[in-house]
């Protein structure tokens, strides 16, 4: 783990505790929910720092577009409902987010 200002750097496979899909580490970044659903869990305060004590689900519920980013997936937290966003990943090698579920989440938002 390398750290840069408040970014700790975590890049793990994980199994995603929505649906179950075995999720392998992102080319090139850190994954930090699954590539077909978009759940996540609510560990950090500051990205991969693993220091939240809510522990609850963040469930994807819009779709932002960035100049700069790209797409931004947002989260709210189930349990205490502190509001997330991380870059989608369409373009990785190994496992890219579903382009399908991205849409779906825009046309639903």
């Amino acid at each position: 783990m390398s750290e840069t200002s408040k970014f700790t750097v975590r890049n793990e496979p994980f199994t995603c505790i929505w649906c179950g899909v075995e999720v392998q580490p992102l080319a090139g970044g850190c994954r930090n929910h699954c590539p077909e659903c978009f759940y996540s869990l609510h560990l950090d305060i500051n990205p991969g720092d693993r220091a939240s004590e809510c522990k609850g689900i963040l469930e994807p519920v819009d779709v932002e577009s960035h100049s700069k980013k790209g797409y931004m997936i947002v989260h709210r937290c189930k349990k205490c409902g502190q509001i997330t966003r991380n870059k989608a990943a369409l373009e990785d090698p190994v496992q890219p987010d579903s382009l399908d579920r991205l849409l779906e989440l825009m046309r639903n938002a």
